[in-house]
């Protein structure tokens, strides 16, 4: 198996995840710097819209690393998308099949399903409380939980911060409820 087949290949969890999880020390001890990707809206405003706006008066140029790690996130993420794509299809669980299959999605060939997201959903009432609302709510929560998923849960518990792990509790909990009743509750609004 050559470099590029390897790259190209899911990575089991036992090795994706301490390459994640060994982000947190190489930014500690690189420089002194905190992982999360929430900061960075805060960094992009305070930037591009001056103004007398407290939360968004400071030093951003301090943080403009993290604008390049969220830059490099997009061109990865391009990258591997257009030219290092898994050729194997999508693998999805038998038993999350048949629980997606009753709640009439059936489209299972990319990362999200195209009978949930596609552009004519958008202007439905399912897909106005899926994008709008959806997204609104994630925005709020990670202003008011002071960071996202991934700070919280990868930076905050490797540095055993007690709010990180509530938040991370709490993000669970969230994910189960939207999974669980939500999501079945919203797709049977849909026409």
């Amino acid at each position: 198996m050559n470099l590029l087949e390897l790259i190209r290949e899911p990575w089991p969890w036992y090795v994706a995840g301490p390459l994640i999880g060994l982000t947190v020390p190489a930014l500690l001890l690189l420089g002194n710097k905190s992982f999360g990707i929430s900061s960075s809206l805060r960094h992009i405003c305070a930037a591009c819209f001056p103004a007398d706006i407290p939360f968004f008066t400071y030093n951003w140029r301090k943080e403009v690393w993290n604008l390049f790690f969220v830059l490099g996130i997009l061109l990865g993420g391009f990258i591997a998308t257009y030219f290092l794509a898994n050729p194997a299809d999508l693998v999805v669980a038998e038993s999350t099949r048949a629980e997606l299959s009753a709640l009439g999605i059936r489209d299972f060939s990319g990362l999200m399903p195209a009978d949930i997201f596609t552009v004519e959903n958008i202007f439905t009432p399912t897909g106005l409380i899926f994008f709008v609302l959806g997204g609104f709510l994630v925005g709020f929560g990670t202003r008011y939980a002071g960071g996202c998923t991934s700070g919280h849960a990868i930076m905050g518990l490797s540095n055993l911060q007690w709010p990180s792990l509530v938040a991370t509790i709490c993000f669970m909990v969230g994910g189960f409820v939207g999974t669980h009743v939500l999501l079945p509750w919203l797709l049977n609004l849909a026409p």
